[in-house]
């Protein structure tokens, strides 16, 4: 009574989706807390606070995404804006 084996790629299965989710998760954290052990040299005072490169990067993540979808807004063009130029022959 063994299981059939799964015909698709181990990548697109379910459970190992979830397994490296929580790698990456434990690789986050891991990167974070390891500024308890490492000397971090700050110029300023808030580049030296507990876990702000992880924050920084973060917020310019979402910042970049936002403004994406601004520029997109506002650059979108018509489905058909590159076939109107054959319509006319």
């Amino acid at each position: 009574m063994s299981e059939k084996p799964s015909s698709d790629h181990w990548l697109v299965r379910p459970d190992t989706i979830a397994l490296l989710w929580k790698i990456l998760y434990a690789v986050l954290a891991l990167t974070v807390f390891a500024q308890i052990f490492i000397y971090v040299k700050s110029y300023f005072v808030v580049d030296g606070w507990f876990g702000f490169g992880a924050a920084y990067g973060f917020i310019a993540c979402v910042i970049m995404v936002v403004v994406a979808r601004v520029l997109g807004y506002f650059l979108k063009r018509d489905e058909n804006y590159y076939l109107k130029e054959f319509d006319d022959d």
